[in-house]
């Protein structure tokens, strides 16, 4: 075999793996996106179609459409871990980057989401406590589905710690933190009250970028309850996937900007030291 016919077999089977290589990536694409619409096929085609035909919400765990459809909200268990549910809306919204949630009029999704967790306490059987709790919705690089679910569950021992050393010194308006959490940094904003009422986390961080439509997509919001000084609060936190991470979002989900990652789905804050 010649030098020259040796070449060109090498270049053939690099074209040829290269081929290969592509068409799995092809193909891996096409899984995931199929994969990305599971919580709007369980909602949408399950629970809203049961909900609306035998008033039964199965198999999510509630199915609010007291305003419609439009402007509904289902309540499904997540098959990870024994305390870890989604609020979802029953209408198509993709996530964090849809504009659809700072729309005048729009559901304070939150604020459903803090109430919810009394479904937590109901599978633990009994109450813990709000400084307990986490709610979080990933950025479109930290999440795996293309319909917008907050995550309800505990939160991590750590973080937990951290942020009532913290909370103090927490104002009423965005500060970055002086440590970070799981690694990661984070801003805060600390809000008075047992409840969220009109106050939209989602909103509160529109409001402090210069391009929301551009720049929500690779924020991730983590709702805390709190407490200091004896008075009842939360704290709010917002951290960011880099600029590449999001660019590569549509075909790889690198794992940036995950709030998710402050909660504990093994919830080991209600098990004690």
């Amino acid at each position: 075999m010649t030098r020259l016919t040796s070449l060109k077999l090498g270049i053939v089977l690099i074209a040829v793996l290269l081929l290969a290589f592509i068409s799995a990536i092809a193909v891996s694409i096409r899984k995931r996106s199929a994969n990305a619409d599971a919580l709007w096929r369980i909602v949408h085609g399950h629970c809203v179609t049961n909900m609306q035909t035998n008033n039964n919400p199965a198999p999510c765990d509630s199915v609010n459409l007291a305003h419609g459809e439009a402007d509904g909200f289902a309540i499904l268990k997540d098959a990870t871990g024994n305390t870890q549910y989604l609020i979802i809306p029953t209408a198509k919204i993709t996530g964090i980057d849809s504009g659809a949630i700072l729309a005048p009029g729009a559901i304070n999704y939150f604020s459903e989401a803090w109430t919810g967790t009394n479904l937590v306490d109901r599978r633990l059987g009994h109450t813990l406590p709000r400084t307990d709790f986490a709610i979080a919705i990933n950025s479109v690089s930290g999440r795996s589905q293309n319909q917008l679910h907050i995550h309800i569950d505990c939160i991590q021992v750590a973080a937990k710690s951290a942020l009532q050393q913290l909370g103090p010194e927490i104002r009423t308006t965005w500060q970055t933190l002086p440590v970070k959490l799981s690694g990661h940094e984070y801003r805060a904003m600390w809000l008075p009250g047992t409840q969220l009422g009109q106050r939209n986390p989602f909103r509160l961080l529109a409001s402090s970028l210069s391009d929301p439509a551009q720049e929500m997509a690779s924020h991730t919001l983590v709702l805390v309850g709190a407490e200091r000084y004896g008075q009842a609060g939360f704290i709010i936190l917002d951290s960011t996937a880099p600029a590449f991470a999001v660019a590569l979002s549509p075909w790889v989900k690198l794992g940036f900007g995950s709030g998710e990652e402050l909660e504990d789905h093994g919830c080991q804050v209600a098990k004690g030291p």
